[in-house]
């Protein structure tokens, strides 16, 4: 037995939760520990003994890990609303053909007339469920058929001409038919690079020329984006989904950066799917799937990120200190415990 715990670790679950810490010794502790509830443990071969301090830190997420409800302070959240993009003319052609993905006539592929109808059913829902007025920021992927989206959902009403305000969109932009969308009365919108979909192989997730989309889109803030050609984009080779969710976590990390507290994000299937599928493991299997599976085009879903690393430590603007002005306040338990009552009662 000892010479199997020098080789292999060993994680138990005692109640929901890992109660045993471990150092780099094993010692006779282990051993005493996995004769008491060798039935309820759990083996990860071939993991190297540096891993044992972080390992048995965590929480044992694959067991039956239903809980009960979770308390974070709020100002320790944030709201974000992924969205994926509406119908672009590559889905239409790519479910014929899977090979459609991979010509160049689908080069940074624009949305399809469907795909502006799911635009406007999708506008019409953040308004009227009350969601357009709580947003403070839009992040886009800048391709073509995101901006769009993002635009034609978050963007203000029709646009006039006025020296004032820019158009988020100029009429006509990506063969769309459409008017020209204002930038008034609506949450800003950015472009950021790193909720991209994956790069490289499919023309359809190539961007044009930043120069080129601020033509397009003269409203959108393109400022995060540090190269004006799309040199991310690679005919030769595809984006593993490892770095795919990868850059989706340093995105996620760059969210904590924002002040805003209520994002939109309009981004990519694959984006989505991979970024999130690293979260949920310690929630319900039934939650689990409900962060990860699949979005289908215009679909929007709601989610609380919570930073539990002090990455985002902004002041909570709701939090109030109390005792102003102050006063005796010690409450009756600490007082009990300061004063233990003896067993005949008397302190």
């Amino acid at each position: 037995m000892v010479s199997r715990l020098e080789n292999e670790l060993f994680l138990f679950a005692v109640s929901d939760t890992l109660s045993l810490t471990l150092e780099k010794e094993w010692g006779g502790k282990v051993l005493e520990v996995a004769i008491k509830i060798k039935s309820t443990a759990v083996r990860l071969p071939n993991l190297p003994q540096r891993s044992l301090r972080c390992s048995f830190s965590l929480s044992v997420s694959n067991m039956n890990c239903g809980g009960g409800p979770s308390i974070y302070p709020l100002h320790r959240c944030k709201t974000v609303h992924f969205v994926r993009h509406a119908q672009g003319v590559h889905n239409v052609e790519g479910e014929k053909n899977y090979k459609a993905y991979m010509s160049p006539e689908y080069f940074d592929a624009e949305l399809t007339p469907l795909g502006w109808q799911q635009v406007d059913n999708l506008r019409k829902h953040v308004r009227s469920c009350g969601l357009f007025e709580r947003i403070d920021l839009v992040i886009t992927s800048p391709l073509l058929r995101t901006m769009q989206t993002a635009v034609g959902v978050f963007g203000g009403e029709g646009y006039t001409d006025r020296i004032d305000s820019l158009p988020l969109m100029v009429a006509n932009a990506g063969n769309s038919d459409r008017p020209a969308i204002s930038s008034l009365d609506c949450p800003p919108i950015i472009a950021v690079e790193l909720c991209r979909e994956h790069f490289g192989t499919h023309p359809c997730d190539r961007r044009r020329s930043i120069s080129d989309y601020q033509y397009l889109f003269p409203a959108i803030d393109f400022s995060q984006i540090e190269s004006d050609e799309d040199i991310l984009w690679k005919a030769n080779g595809r984006e593993t989904t490892e770095e795919l969710a990868a850059r989706g976590m340093k995105f996620l990390d760059w969210l904590w950066t924002r002040k805003e507290k209520e994002i939109a994000i309009v981004t990519h299937s694959g984006f989505l799917v991979h970024t999130l599928n690293a979260f949920g493991n310690d929630c319900h299997t039934l939650i689990k799937k409900e962060i990860c599976k699949r979005y289908a085009n215009c679909e929007l879903r709601s989610m609380i990120i919570v930073d539990k690393s002090m990455s985002g430590s902004d002041p909570s603007t709701t939090n109030y200190p109390g005792k102003i002005p102050p006063g005796p306040d010690v409450p009756s338990e600490v007082a009990d415990e300061k004063n233990p009552v003896s067993d005949s009662g008397s302190i």
